[in-house]
């Protein structure tokens, strides 16, 4: 049976508003040419590209090849999208030293950059991607390539009537762009989640991280050309590199599918505000923890510490910390003396601060000059940076109105031994993640074991949460009938069951029908049977 193929600071937005896109194409080697040719089929089509009389400007046409890049990943299988995926780590390691080298260059620059006050520390600590980090990178990639098929799995399997069934399946959405700052990593994760979903991907990263996405970008356009099939093209990963670019692609919504912007705030908000795309991110990651009054409070020093400290420029980094107001009132002294002398700065409230006061003379002694009394302000700001709002609450629920009126919906905890609160914590807090008794930087595609991911999403449609694979597909209704009309039910000749198939055991085949090429097959049997 054949089945159809469906036709970060560093100051992105800011720029966006003026210039327009280069009217040449750019080659995967970085050279640039006049040719509006495309490879479709294995074949290059000497027709040009045109719109209204006029040659497409670079932008559009590297979006129009993704479309039909894309539309030729739909029919790859498994083992080539895994063979390409290889191929981008083999390009990586063979490439290792050209782009450490070109990171190094955008990390010397960057912090010039810094010290001019021109670019935050925050950006200049996500950039590097050197050592363990490319290490990562690598095992990343091992990761997803273990994984199974994300394609053609069925979720859904009904009979409409006798010998006519439904059967819905996952494929690819299209062509993604994404745009990043700093993170020149995110390109290689971005990159083989797409591949690995069939999707066709735009690329574009922050200017602080140039030279080290061309050789990233070099990386694996090196290895996808070394995958080439019929059903997988180097057009399949496109690197757009200005500003300007930018605003112009956020037009070809017949183009693109999904926009995915990682970055700064002020990026994500210009990019919602700006396209009829559909968007998925998250503009700020204002991680809450909650100490409630049954936490265990060697428990809650440690993670608290972990979540503040481990990588203080993340999304999933707490910023804000509520304390039920029957903690043991030592806590808040024992958490300044242990996170003050790692460099924590504190942003206390008038109760928080007055337990420190009374509890603490010590710790005001030692520590005062990094406490500091809260504004309202403070419990509204992503800090990216070792600071920690802390607010004193009344009650679980205090806490839960509190996270969901101030937080950003991306990743939540309370710290107790009480179920009944963890229960209510789960179901009452707003967020795409919610935890208990475990640091907010778990909040990783990598560590839920996705491989890699896209970003984290706070929408709550299509994907919420760290976005990897099951985030980057779609579904489409495969109906298999044998010369069945609507007319044949409107006159009463026959009847709908609307009966569940049994996924586990269908028919005297017994078969599974959890991917495509099962249904098909036992759509084949059928026929031959009937």
């Amino acid at each position: 049976m054949a089945f159809p193929v469906t036709a970060e600071r560093g100051g992105h937005a800011e720029a966006l508003s003026s210039g327009a896109a280069n009217s040449t194409t750019k080659t995967n080697d970085g050279s640039h040419d006049n040719r509006d040719a495309c490879t479709f089929n294995g074949n290059r089509e000497e027709t040009r590209m045109q719109e209204k009389g006029q040659e497409l400007s670079r932008v559009r046409l590297a979006a129009r090849h993704a479309r039909l890049a894309s539309q030729r990943l739909q029919t790859s299988t498994l083992e080539e999208r895994n063979a390409a995926l290889v191929a981008y780590k083999e390009g990586l390691l063979h490439f290792r030293e050209e782009i450490e080298a070109a990171n190094a260059r955008d990390i010397e620059a960057a912090t010039a950059a810094v010290s001019a006050g021109e670019i935050s520390s925050a950006l200049l600590k996500r950039l590097d991607c050197r050592g363990k980090k490319f290490e990562s990178l690598l095992h990343g990639l091992d990761t997803l390539i273990a994984q199974g098929d994300p394609l053609g799995t069925c979720d859904l399997a009904t009979e409409l009537a006798a010998d006519l069934e439904l059967f819905r399946v996952s494929c690819p959405i299209g062509v993604l762009a994404v745009i990043y700052e700093a993170r020149p990593e995110a390109a290689v994760q971005v990159a083989s989640l797409a591949l690995k979903t069939g999707n066709a991907l735009l690329l574009k990263g922050g200017k602080e991280a140039k030279e080290s996405n061309r050789a990233v970008y070099k990386a694996l356009t090196w290895g996808l050309e070394k995958a080439t099939t019929s059903s997988i093209s180097k057009d399949a990963l496109q690197l757009l590199e200005e500003r300007d670019e930018v605003k112009e692609m956020l037009r070809l919504d017949e183009d693109v599918d999904l926009v995915i912007p990682r970055g700064s705030n002020s990026l994500v908000k210009y990019i919602k505000e700006n396209t009829r795309i559909p968007v998925l991110g998250h503009a700020d990651g204002l991680c809450h923890i909650y100490v409630d009054a049954d936490a265990d409070l060697g428990k809650a020093l440690k993670i608290i510490e972990d979540a503040k400290l481990q990588y203080v420029a993340a999304c999933n980094t707490v910023e804000s910390l509520l304390v039920h107001s029957a903690v043991p009132s030592k806590f808040l002294p024992s958490l300044v003396s242990s996170l003050a002398p790692l460099g924590v700065s504190f942003k206390l409230d008038s109760l928080a601060f007055s337990f420190v006061e009374a509890h603490g003379d010590e710790v005001l002694e030692k520590h005062g000059g990094a406490l500091a009394r809260a504004n309202e302000q403070d419990f509204h700001t992503e800090w990216l940076a070792p600071v920690l709002s802390v607010k004193v609450v009344g009650s679980l629920e205090d806490a839960i109105a509190h996270i969901n009126s101030h937080g950003s919906h991306h990743t939540d905890c309370i710290i107790t031994e009480n179920r009944e609160h963890v229960q209510r914590f789960m179901r009452g807090v707003d967020s795409a993640g919610v935890y208990c008794n475990c640091s907010t930087r778990f909040a990783d595609g990598y560590r839920y074991g996705f491989g890699a991911e896209v970003g984290v999403s706070t929408n709550k449609l299509h994907a919420r949460g760290p976005v990897g694979v099951h985030g980057l597909v779609t579904y489409k209704y495969c109906l298999f009938g044998d010369g069945h009309t609507v007319a044949d039910f409107e006159a009463g000749r026959t009847s709908y069951t609307h009966r569940p198939l049994d996924r586990e055991e269908v028919a005297e085949s017994k078969r599974k029908l959890s991917t495509l090429e099962e249904i098909e097959e036992r759509e084949l049997q059928r026929k031959h049977q009937n």
